[in-house]
């Protein structure tokens, strides 16, 4: 069976064309970097009218690479939420139009099981149960995963995500959008020790987090000191060593509270070389494994969605045609397969 999965949840239009033999035959992907970096941040407006332009022959294409007709599709998988409702849109308004077109079935995908779900594209892929670790611009959770569907939130983020509080500072270091890649860069080149900031949520129980104190807290040691490219350098070091930290704490307590020793950490913080690097040594000291996608599919990505779609499609989960997208989606609401 081959599946065509569609991603429009944000900035990033996703497109992949998924065999369930033989695995992904194609994936493409556009990013709007450019587009929202005059704004220092993504426009909803400006993101759904790209979403439209570039949709179709992104489709186009996939379908050229894997060498396939529309004829051979046998489902569609789309982004149906969470994220910004005029995006979701345009990916649910194609899919469906093309899944009534083609007279295949739809299947609407939690984008974070998308995520969750992305190391299966992997050689090597996470056996379950496990610890999943989502962080993103816009969600940073822990997740209890016991099978597809079977998830159990074990804490999330109460305000800014781990994402956003890097993008947001390295807009306060005076950094170009997506400031997040550009910080970890930037902290490379600092001196660890200068600057001293807070673990946030670390000094109580609980697995949630929250990272808009951390964020003031890098504005007010950006403003009460000098401009110079190595106190920036420092304070980037400083911010994401503070962020590492309270993530490694949070999956350590996870671990140790659900008992189990595979952890799998994805989104797009996830590509980040010294969060990787320090779950690697913390796992390996407990004994256990810790799993992530390939880089490429740490951002948002047609691939993901059309894996986890096809293990929907599979179990005979489709979505009704009059269901609607939704913005907000609780990952502990979906059914198991």
């Amino acid at each position: 069976m081959r599946i065509l999965g569609i991603e429009t949840s944000c900035d990033e239009t996703g497109i992949a064309v998924y065999d369930d033999q033989q695995g992904l035959l194609s994936h493409e992907l556009y990013s709007q970097v450019k587009l929202h970096a005059d704004y220092g941040g993504v426009v909803p407006e400006l993101a759904s009218r790209d979403h439209v332009r570039k949709i179709v022959p992104l489709i186009q294409k996939a379908l050229a690479d894997a060498g396939c007709e529309s004829s051979s599709i046998d489902a569609i998988a789309y982004t149906q939420g969470p994220g910004l409702v005029g995006a979701l849109l345009v990916g649910a308004s194609v899919g469906r139009a093309l899944g009534f077109a083609w007279n295949v079935p739809c299947i609407g995908v939690h984008h974070m099981e998308g995520h969750l779900l992305a190391p299966m594209l992997e050689d090597n892929p996470p056996p379950f149960p496990f610890v999943a670790l989502l962080v993103s611009g816009g969600h940073s959770m822990l997740v209890n995963v016991q099978g597809i569907g079977q998830y159990e939130v074990l804490g999330e983020s109460i305000d800014d995500a781990a994402g956003e509080a890097f993008d947001k500072t390295a807009k306060l270091l005076g950094l170009d959008y997506p400031g997040g890649p550009l910080l970890a860069k930037l902290a490379d080149k600092g001196t660890s020790g200068r600057f001293t900031f807070p673990r946030p949520m670390t000094d109580r129980p609980g697995l949630d987090f929250s990272f808009s104190g951390l964020k003031t807290f890098a504005a007010n040691t950006i403003r009460s000191n000098d401009d110079s490219e190595q106190t920036k350098a420092d304070i980037a070091c400083a911010f994401q060593e503070a962020v590492v930290d309270t993530l490694v704490i949070k999956c350590r307590r996870a671990l140790e509270q659900t008992g189990l020793k595979r952890l799998v950490i994805a989104g797009g913080v996830s590509a980040n070389r010294a969060l990787r690097e320090r779950l690697e040594q913390v796992m390996k000291k407990l004994g256990g494994e810790v799993y992530y996608p390939r880089l490429e599919f740490c951002t948002d990505n047609g691939a993901m969605i059309a894996y986890a779609g096809m293990q929907r499609f599979k179990a005979g989960q489709v979505t009704p045609s009059d269901e609607r997208v939704k913005p907000r989606w609780s990952l502990d609401s979906l059914p198991a397969v």
